[in-house]
């Protein structure tokens, strides 16, 4: 299994819009892909926002291409979702999950 991980700031005070948008947008897509297995969401308030760590768990690198395309490493921030962030990683890291 896979964990991909990517963080970005949302501007103050519209942390609770951007969690909406994940669960109500981001979330359901990634359930329809073959291969997605989970997602979690942690935030932590710092001086010019709430920074969130997106969480998504995957079966193999594969799958995350299909969702990705063909570079893996490259972040996906759906347009309407930018407008919530003040900055976010272009990057994403990936981890093998070795136990849970």
């Amino acid at each position: 299994m896979i964990s991909r991980q990517w963080k970005g700031i949302v501007r103050s005070g519209r942390d609770e819009e951007y969690i909406r948008h994940l669960k109500s947008e981001t979330f359901p897509r990634l359930a329809k892909m073959r291969g997605f297995v989970g997602a979690s969401i942690l935030r932590r308030a710092v001086d010019d926002g709430t920074e969130f760590q997106v969480v998504t768990l995957w079966s193999t690198l594969e799958a995350i291409k299909a969702f990705a395309g063909a570079d893996i490493g490259a972040a996906v921030v759906p347009p309407n979702a930018q407008p919530l962030l003040l900055r976010y990683d272009t990057r994403v890291v990936h981890y093998e999950v070795v136990a849970t």
